[in-house]
């Protein structure tokens, strides 16, 4: 039986605005050691609080403005009930949209890939006004090839 190997690292995604933006290949091009695994799981963990990660439609760009369009009317900007409001009237409903969606995935790799769904991608959400820089700690444990 074959030991079982781990790599982690940060990687820096580019600095995008607000909404819901495709990474798959941002991520795929920053950890190439991917394609030394047969089998295995990778762990994507995204360290900020305002800001998710999901999956969703890889295709058709209207899914992700469509999805945009939904969190703020789900989480509207503006409510007088929060009482975090220090760093903006976009801060605090991207907390509740970061804490309702997710900062981590878990994806199967074979075969040196991410094992996706035909129409699946993984998405940066940005739920704040201005770009920022995100860090993504991917983390993958499996079979080399």
């Amino acid at each position: 039986m074959q030991q079982s190997h781990w790599f982690q690292r940060e990687i820096q995604l580019k600095q995008k605005g607000r909404g819901c933006h495709l990474i798959t290949d941002e991520i795929k091009n920053q950890i190439k050691e991917i394609q030394n695994f047969k089998i295995g799981n990778a762990t994507l963990f995204l360290k900020h609080t305002s800001a998710s990660i999901s999956l969703n439609e890889n295709f058709d760009p209207d899914v992700r403005l469509d999805m945009e369009d939904t969190l703020n009317r789900i989480v509207p900007e503006g409510n007088k009930l929060y009482r975090h409001s220090s760093e903006g009237k976009d801060d605090m409903p991207a907390h509740v949209k970061s804490q309702l969606i997710g900062v981590s995935l878990t994806i199967p790799i074979t075969d040196g890939d991410f094992n996706l769904g035909t129409w699946q991608g993984i998405y940066l959400n940005e739920h704040r006004d201005g770009k920022h820089s995100r860090t993504l700690v991917v983390t993958i444990n499996g079979q080399p090839k």
